[in-house]
């Protein structure tokens, strides 16, 4: 199983989601160890976290996200590809600092048959400096 602490946000209009944020969820939530720097949701207990204006420092290929549309009215919004969220935990796993992440990477993976493996191999590489790449997933 692979638990979140979070969801990670990024928006180029960050004052205007934070105080959206901030409207309705709450700051923190309460118990020791269950602080976030994000909001909560009073509902849903989520965790949500602005982390940056643009996803993965602007390292984004267009084709690989996906705009989520009619989820609820006239809203609409963006998430990155699997592919991101394995390649960003081998560059854990290759930083020596999240051993276990290589754990997660292959979970993905299996959970995700139809990634776009040439797309992912590369990105693994770019992650962890050419150290990794699909085939150290691939089980």
């Amino acid at each position: 199983m692979i638990a979140t602490g979070d969801f990670d946000l990024c928006s180029p209009v960050q004052s205007e989601l934070k105080k959206r944020c901030g409207a309705t969820a709450s700051s923190s939530r309460p118990g020791p160890g269950m602080a976030t720097r994000g909001w909560i949701h009073p509902e849903l207990l989520l965790g949500f976290e602005i982390v940056a204006d643009v996803p993965m420092d602007g390292n984004v290929d267009r084709d690989h996200i996906l705009l989520v549309e009619n989820f609820d009215s006239d809203l609409a919004f963006a998430i990155i590809a699997v592919e991101y969220l394995i390649a960003d935990r081998m560059g854990q796993y290759a930083s020596g600092t999240a051993r276990d992440r290589i754990d997660q990477a292959r979970l993905l993976l299996r959970l995700n048959p139809d990634v776009d493996k040439v797309y992912l191999d590369r990105r693994i590489r770019e992650e962890s400096s050419g150290d990794y790449g699909i085939a150290d997933i691939e089980t």
